[in-house]
């Protein structure tokens, strides 16, 4: 009978024991993404063999990238994102019992040999690796006693720590034994969402989904986050159809991005009901004081009336605002000199980052400009002169700059 060739995965070779130097995160992060593309590719056509690639990798990354130097963040969320990936793969593989069971000990392998945590998420998810529950509960068993006794050192004033903790509550979660579950995250001397998150799942899964949500509540710890706990909240309400109640109370807090426009992405895309002036109205008024800094959202959003108005009511960068009278300049020049005025305003109170006058130069030349596109020039002119007059700029800078151009 002919065997059939092994498969020959491209990322191996490149994932050696220690790879990667001291200065190599940028290339690391770049490998893992290649690494993944080329899993998940081959585990469309063949799920088996993607799920062995995907252990292969996990066992590799340690080793490949122990003396990379992480301190930037950048190789952590590499890794963190393409663990996701790669355990979705495993679970999702029809694999037999036999060769989950040769998958398990391998991953327990690489997982008890990680040094700084790269495999953690395998950790959170161990019960749905495990695959049918009958599994998940023998190794439930296995980890139960080490849980148990850790806790009970901690409790009497011996600091202990079981690596296997999170394995040992995804475990219990996975093979139905909720109240066995629930009942031993009351062990540890101190309270941890950490823990307690797997006696939410436990809750809502036993469809007592308003106890979860007093438990998630009573869950935060010293060191815990409670805007993780929040959104554990909103997601539980979401899933009960209580939209309304899941908006209000956690909606405009536990999904801000990186910008202000992200933030309202965020909850546009989450609730569709809710009209997008509302949200932003919503926004608005949570962020007393702040107005201006959702000029650009309302601007990108098409509120041009609502977006001069932040613009004058409360501080807005004025290179923002610079931006959009140039881009505004022909299209709508009574938008354009608005912001442009706006710009000077701010300009002469002392706002802005790293200003120069060329920043003042071009809020003058925007203004200038829609000015005459509106027949206006005179009486703007004026509104420039009583601005200059009132500048309370670090030196009187929009004054010694404009002073200069201006007549």
């Amino acid at each position: 009978m002919k065997k059939t060739k092994p498969h020959k995965w491209t990322f191996t070779s490149r994932f050696r024991t220690n790879a990667f130097g001291w200065k190599g995160s940028r290339l690391a992060c770049q490998r893992i993404k290649e690494a993944v593309s080329e899993i998940r590719k081959i585990a469309r056509k063949d799920p088996l063999l993607g799920a062995e690639g995907a252990i292969k990798l996990m066992e590799k990354l340690w080793p490949a990238l122990q003396h990379v130097d992480s301190s930037s963040g950048a190789l952590g969320t590499a890794v963190y994102n393409a663990m996701g990936v790669l355990v979705d793969v495993v679970v999702e593989a029809p694999a037999d019992e036999k060769t989950r069971k040769k998958w398990l000990d391998r991953l327990w392998g690489a997982f008890n040999d990680d040094g700084v945590g790269f495999l953690d998420v395998l950790g959170e998810r161990w019960g749905d690796v495990c695959g049918p529950p009958e599994v998940a509960s023998q190794w439930a068993d296995e980890l139960l006693p080490v849980v148990q006794r850790t806790w009970e050192e901690t409790k009497q004033g011996t600091f202990s720590y079981f690596r296997g903790t999170d394995a040992c509550l995804s475990c219990l979660l996975a093979a139905g034994r909720y109240r066995e579950l629930l009942d031993l995250i009351e062990l540890p001397p101190y309270i941890s969402w950490y823990n307690r998150r797997y006696g939410v799942r436990a809750l809502v899964a036993m469809g007592k989904k308003g106890e979860a949500i007093k438990y998630a509540k009573a869950s935060c710890g010293l060191n815990d986050s409670p805007v993780m706990i929040d959104r554990t909240c909103e997601e539980i309400l979401l899933s009960s159809g209580h939209y309304d109640e899941a908006y209000q109370q956690y909606g405009l807090t536990v999904n801000r991005g990186g910008t202000n426009l992200a933030t309202f992405r965020n909850i546009a895309k989450k609730y569709p009901m809710k009209g997008k002036s509302q949200i932003l109205e919503d926004l608005i008024q949570a962020t007393p004081g702040e107005e201006g800094k959702w000029f650009a959202t309302a601007k990108s959003l098409g509120m041009l009336p609502l977006a001069l108005k932040l613009a004058r009511q409360s501080p807005c960068d004025p290179k923002t605002l610079n931006r959009s009278a140039r881009d505004y300049l022909e299209k709508e020049p009574e938008f354009a000199l608005g912001v442009a005025m706006a710009s000077l305003h701010w300009l002469s109170q002392g706002w802005g980052y790293e200003i120069t006058g060329s920043d003042v130069l071009s809020a003058f030349d925007f203004a200038i400009k829609a000015a005459e596109e509106l027949g206006l020039e005179e009486q703007v002119r004026r509104d420039i002169s009583k601005i200059i007059d009132q500048d309370r700029s670090p030196g009187m800078f929009v004054k010694d700059v404009l002073g200069k151009h201006f007549k």
